[in-house]
């Protein structure tokens, strides 16, 4: 398993996060280990200290911490707000499709279900752009696009 701890501090471009393997036993997790280093040795000897050091930065002093903490609550609650308008936005134009999946994900990112046709229809369209599968920014959402988004959603979902 793969965790990214770049969102949450901003710190792209870092390599800031971890790669987990599960082994039934001491002799797996030996491969696994020994096979990781033979992956990550060549991309670097030492991993860059920067992004350790702006989170012990922020984490070592009580004002700052409460700003990132804030700023936490403060992105995640419009993000929520976000996909809750999206939902409600497409049942109130009529969509016969259940959109409940974008409400019960979390995070930054959202599979809304459409197809590659549909993506491609969103794109050449309506000017809007996800990854083939689907997948949409919530970040990108707003209250001054929402609605646009949602009709187009709907117009591709019909």
């Amino acid at each position: 398993m793969f965790q990214s701890f770049a969102k949450n501090f901003g710190l792209y471009g870092e390599r800031a996060g971890c790669v987990t393997f599960l082994t039934e036993t001491a002799e797996e997790a030996a491969m696994a280990q020994s096979r990781i280093k033979q992956v990550a040795r060549p991309m670097y000897s030492n991993p860059p200290i920067h992004g350790a050091r702006i989170v012990d930065h922020i984490l070592g002093d009580a004002d700052l911490t409460a700003s990132w903490h804030a700023d936490l609550v403060h992105m995640s609650s419009r993000m929520k707000e976000m996909r809750a308008g999206l939902r409600q936005n497409l049942t109130d134009l009529g969509s016969q499709h259940d959109w409940s999946h974008v409400t019960s994900q979390i995070g930054m990112f959202a599979y809304t279900g459409l197809n590659v046709d549909q993506v491609n229809t969103l794109k050449n369209e309506h000017a809007i752009y996800m990854t083939a599968d689907g997948r949409i920014s919530i970040a990108g959402l707003n209250t001054g696009n929402l609605a646009r988004i949602s009709e187009a959603f709907h117009h591709v979902t019909k």
